[in-house]
């Protein structure tokens, strides 16, 4: 194994042309901008810091710096693709890619800083403390314009790996609907092959992904592979194939430069929680436990408390406006309370700007029976007749929720976290969940910078139980400032 059979080479060829296009084209894209951003903010931190108008005075020390200068952009350069920062597996989607520009950046910089304090050099900090920060900022500037490019193509089902699914019916129809919910990942499901499955299972129906067959040996599952002339293959869980074919396919893939893609039966689990052990060659993995209690939890509340009193600091004069606004259109007090419920179950009231008129809670039982939603978790209405115009315009920029910062800094919520919700729909709650209530309820939330109203139920939840598993403090900053997008653009607004 290992070597590509004759009859294969031209296609393996083309194949790998075709799949390299895409891949050189933005890393040549990113090589060119950040060489770009890393001149910009090493120029710019010299020009800051001593000047241009100098250089020609022959001054030793902007000389020496003028070295410096230009070792510096070449070394963050090298070490931006040292780091991986520019492979295509990161390219795209998820944090990894500005994890390691920040990564290379910060190693780089602190490596400067280690060495002139070792060797006693008296660096100018004004110099380092310019070109740091402003090098970082653009090369993440950069790589965001790049990634929108990216997912615009990427939705038109360009610049994105081939793969075919292999394993068991139930799991790689899951990984399927899983990878094209997600096209901007670069991954397009493009067939399906499931060893050892019933011939009357053998289907996907409403996926859109032929199935290749049910074969289970070596050569059948290669011949598959050939034929479809995908870039990658995912390995889902439930595969019924023995061990040694897989590690056989490991080698013939390498060899013709094909992904090989491990998908775990683990449905919602980030990777900071997921940890490998090799264990008699085998590659265990380990799935820690979530927990918000001890320094995460001080961390959170400290951020909670710190970014809601700089927000109602900053909006007040808003906050003066809506409330004069809403007293003056309708009758009626300007807050509106609302018992909702929040961390293990325990209640508390809402505040919000009021939206409908008074008394709007004893017509819901009414219009819900009416449009059939009588029963269902979401208590929503739509077309809500209760809703005052001034109302309708707080909602759609979500101005009616500005003061659950006084929620926030008093602790019954959090900036970001499940939405709370009446003690009715919670009362629907089956036990997956009722894990929504392990952390304080949040302004925002996963679900509402992903469509907002516009998720169905199970979406929903199935985003709040991700969240609620995979809680970080760079996952809030991320999701707040995508919450001021999705507002801005008022996407599923209620």
């Amino acid at each position: 194994m290992g070597t590509l059979r004759q009859g294969d080479q031209g296609v393996e060829v083309e194949r790998l042309t075709a799949s390299r296009t895409w891949r050189r084209r933005y890393s040549q894209r990113l090589r060119i901008l950040d060489a770009g951003v890393v001149i910009w903010a090493v120029a710019g931190a010299f020009g800051v810091r001593f000047g241009f108008s100098e250089l020609g005075s022959g001054d030793v020390r902007d000389a020496d710096y003028l070295l410096l200068s230009g070792v510096l952009a070449i070394a963050w350069w090298m070490m931006l693709g040292i780091w991986g920062s520019r492979e295509p597996r990161v390219l795209g989607s998820g944090s990894e890619e500005y994890k390691r520009v920040i990564a290379s950046s910060a190693w780089l910089f602190g490596f400067v800083a280690v060495v002139s304090y070792a060797l006693r050099i008296d660096t100018a900090r004004g110099f380092v403390g310019l070109a740091f920060p402003a090098g970082a900022f653009g090369l993440l500037a950069a790589r965001w314009m790049v990634r929108q490019h990216l997912a615009l193509e990427r939705n038109r089902g360009l610049s994105a790996s081939r793969v075919l699914i292999i394993g068991g019916p139930h799991s790689a129809a899951h990984l399927i609907r899983s990878l094209q919910s997600a096209p901007t990942a670069g991954y397009v499901p493009v067939a399906a092959h499931l060893p050892g499955a019933d011939a009357d299972a053998a289907i996907l129906p409403g996926l859109a992904v032929p199935v290749t067959g049910i074969e289970r040996d070596f050569d059948s599952i290669l011949a598959v592979i050939i034929a479809t002339d995908v870039d990658a293959v995912a390995v889902s869980a439930g595969v019924n194939m023995h061990p040694e074919d897989l590690r056989k396919l490991g080698w013939e893939l390498a060899a013709r430069e094909i992904g090989m893609i491990l998908a775990p039966a683990l449905t919602d689990i980030a990777g900071p929680r997921i940890h490998t052990q090799p264990v008699a060659g085998l590659p265990l993995i380990h799935v820690s436990t979530p927990k918000l209690t001890g320094g995460k939890k001080v961390a959170k509340r400290t951020f909670d408390i710190a970014g809601a009193g700089l927000l109602v600091l900053l909006l007040s004069p808003i906050f003066l406006a809506v409330a004069l606004a809403v007293k003056m259109t309708s009758a009626g007090s300007v807050f509106y309370q609302q018992e909702r419920i929040g961390l293990r179950g325990t209640t508390f009231k809402m505040l919000k700007f009021r939206s409908m008129r008074v008394d709007a809670d004893a017509e819901l039982a009414a219009l819900l029976e009416s449009q059939g939603s009588a029963g269902k978790p979401l208590f929503k209405v739509d077309n809500d007749p209760r809703i005052t115009p001034i109302g309708q315009f707080l909602r759609k920029f979500s101005l009616d929720e500005l003061p659950q910062l006084l929620n926030v800094i008093g602790g019954s919520m959090s900036l970001v976290g499940p939405r709370p919700q009446r003690e009715g729909e919670v009362a629907l709650y089956d036990d997956a969940a009722h894990r929504r209530l392990y952390v304080s309820p949040g302004m925002s939330g996963l679900w509402q910078v992903s469509g907002r109203s516009n998720l169905t139920w199970e979406e929903s939840i199935r985003l709040d139980l991700y969240y609620v598993e995979n809680w970080s403090l760079t996952g809030d900053i991320v999701i707040l400032f995508k919450t001021f997008k999705a507002v801005f653009a008022s996407t599923g607004a209620v």
